[in-house]
């Protein structure tokens, strides 16, 4: 691998959180070589900066300085060198960043995904990578070792794979898509159709291993079977980090990072399947979807990442929506729950859509587009303006498939529709148009779609889902899961003061005045706090006015909201005892 581009990555000051890291070039531009760090990372659609988080940088030729300058937030250009001369950047990274997204370094282990790491050396992205994982200084971190889905380099076997060493990538696509883990974690292992897994657990926890790995060995199997072969991977890894409260995932080629409550895990003695486990083996089984869908099936948009500005698609509610979607359909049909357990999850999911005025206003498509600007950085009017395309793009999945398996009387379903796009785009790399999932349900179903897709992706009409679920021998009503009269708002507590976070579009304190931000003080001349806000307003009936004293900034403002009736905000959905043939094909007996 003489021309390969040699990193090198040593979690040098834990206290600190300082990575030290090289970037060797054996052939640099004769021009003058450029580096450049990601602007974002691939799976999480906002502009990061990642290079805000190099503390020190400089460059040297045969043991001598080399002029390095800065030419833009994220891209350094090196100095012509004279003669055939390797290039090498040394540098350090501020880690500090507990989340799947960026790097985190302290004495307990270091986590890094190589978009906050490894420089890109422009123009030769194509390269060989290889990778000195180096061990931190000190008797503290002397049991530490690595976690990582980067084949260890030359004849390192696949029993190396936990230790210090070389690893290997066949470009800097691949490079950047195999998180990092050091440390003391403790592993668990499971085959799923023949193809070795691994959970690496860092972070105090009293996780059942043996049920853990019981329960993602089903979903894992029921996945690899659904698309069949070939299986895009030889080994997989599920990196986990435990801790007090968190959530989050993000997936990769042959990993996932994930970041959870430890009392989102088994423990031991544990029965049934609590809700905090059923929610963690959701997220990895929605990340684990993603191995096919999004990672090998991607926009055409993604061919390839421009990784230094914003990668718009339409899309998104295909590949997190769809992903939403099988995650826990996945847990259903692998055996893990139970279809009321389905059932409820999906009737929440109707919920989280319905609830948000967002939904009116903005469509799937846009909600796709935007990402970058809105959903990641939500604000008080989030909810008025904004629609989840994995939440809205679950349901659509869901509507979808009860459209294709109804109209073709059961020989067509949405499982068709991803197993084709595995094989016409995942298998050959070939990306997703803005038109294919269209063009490729109507081929597979003999329907004609285009009317249910400019309604459900285009459109921002809801979705009949009650209609669509009642061949299925499915029941849903809605209903009101509170008599509390509405004022049309959402509140928090901070600094022991109640204030309103969100105001919704059309309701009560809206038509009122009120605003997000304003701090709620009394209603009819009694004092409000978190505690008694709701006992306060169960005293009225819906039509009611009331007075409302409130904060705004250091003024006072008085208000005289007229109370609304408590929406019917909650689903319901029950299944007949006695399952139809189109039921037990989508969700079995």
């Amino acid at each position: 691998m003489k021309d390969a581009i040699h990193y090198t990555l040593c979690p040098a000051h834990p206290d600190a959180h300082l990575f030290a890291v090289s970037c060797r070039v054996a052939n640099p531009d004769p021009a003058g070589q450029r580096f450049a760090l990601p602007a974002w990372i691939p799976g999480s659609y906002l502009i990061r900066d990642f290079s805000r988080h190099i503390v020190s940088i400089r460059a040297e030729a045969d043991g001598k300085p080399v002029a390095l300058t800065k030419i833009d937030k994220h891209t350094w250009q090196a100095a012509a060198l004279r003669g055939k001369q390797a290039l090498t950047l040394h540098y350090e990274v501020y880690a500090w960043d507990l989340s799947v997204r960026g790097a985190h370094l302290d004495r307990s282990h270091a986590f890094c995904n190589g978009t906050s790491v490894f420089l890109r050396v422009i123009g030769q992205e194509n390269r060989k990578c290889r990778v000195e994982l180096q061990r931190p200084r000190g008797k503290r971190c002397h049991d530490w070792r690595v976690a990582t889905s980067l084949p260890p380099a030359g004849s390192r076997s696949k029993t190396c794979i936990h230790d210090f060493g070389a690893f290997v990538a066949a470009d800097y696509d691949e490079l950047i898509d195999h998180p990092i883990e050091m440390g003391t974690f403790t592993v668990a292992r499971f085959k799923a159709c023949g193809i070795a897994h691994e959970i690496a657990i860092t972070g105090r926890h009293d996780c059942d291993a043996e049920r853990l790995c019981a329960d993602l060995k089903r979903v894992c199997e029921w996945q690899i079977r659904f698309f069949g072969k070939p299986v895009p991977i030889d080994r997989y890894l599920f990196l986990v980090t435990a801790v007090g409260d968190g959530y989050g995932g993000l997936e990769h080629r042959a990993s996932t990072a994930l970041l959870c409550a430890r009392e989102d895990l088994p423990h031991p003695g544990m029965n049934g399947l609590p809700e905090r486990y059923r929610g963690f083996l959701g997220l990895c089984s929605h990340e684990y979807f993603h191995t096919w869908n999004v990672k090998r099936i991607k926009p055409a948009a993604f061919i390839p990442y421009d990784l230094d500005r914003e990668n718009h698609t339409t899309l998104l509610w295909a590949f997190e929506g769809f992903t939403s979607y099988y995650d826990d359909l996945a847990l259903l049909r692998s055996g893990v729950i139970g279809l009321q357990d389905w059932l409820d999850l999906t009737a929440k999911n109707i919920d989280n859509v319905l609830r948000g005025p967002g939904r009116l206003t903005q469509s799937l498509a846009e909600s796709s587009f935007d990402a970058w600007s809105k959903y990641y950085r939500p604000d008080e009017n989030t909810p008025n303006a904004v629609v989840s395309y994995y939440a809205k793009g679950a349901l659509v999945a869901l509507a979808l498939d009860l459209t294709l398996r109804a109209g073709s009387d059961g020989a067509a379903s949405l499982d068709d529709v991803m197993r084709q796009l595995w094989r016409e785009h995942g298998v050959t790399g070939r990306g997703v148009g803005e038109d294919d999932i269209r063009t490729i349900a109507e081929k597979v179903s003999g329907l004609k779609l285009g009317e249910f897709f400019r309604k459900a992706i285009t459109g921002t009409e809801d979705l009949p889902l009650a209609k669509l679920l009642r061949p299925f021998d499915i029941r849903m009503r809605r209903e009101s899961a509170s008599a509390t009269p509405a004022l049309g708002l959402r509140t928090n507590c901070e600094g022991g003061e109640l204030r309103i976070a969100n105001v919704y579009r059309d309701g009560a304190a809206e038509r009122a005045g009120l605003a997000a931000g304003d701090t709620l003080l009394a209603i009819d001349g009694l004092r409000v706090t978190a505690a008694n806000f709701e006992r306060l307003l169960q005293r009225y009936q819906p039509g009611a006015a009331v007075t409302l004293h409130a904060f705004r900034r250091d003024e006072l403002i008085v208000c005289k909201p007229t109370l609304a009736e408590a929406p019917a905000d909650t689903t319901r959905l029950a299944a007949g005892d006695d399952p139809n043939a189109l039921r037990k094909a989508w969700l079995g007996a």
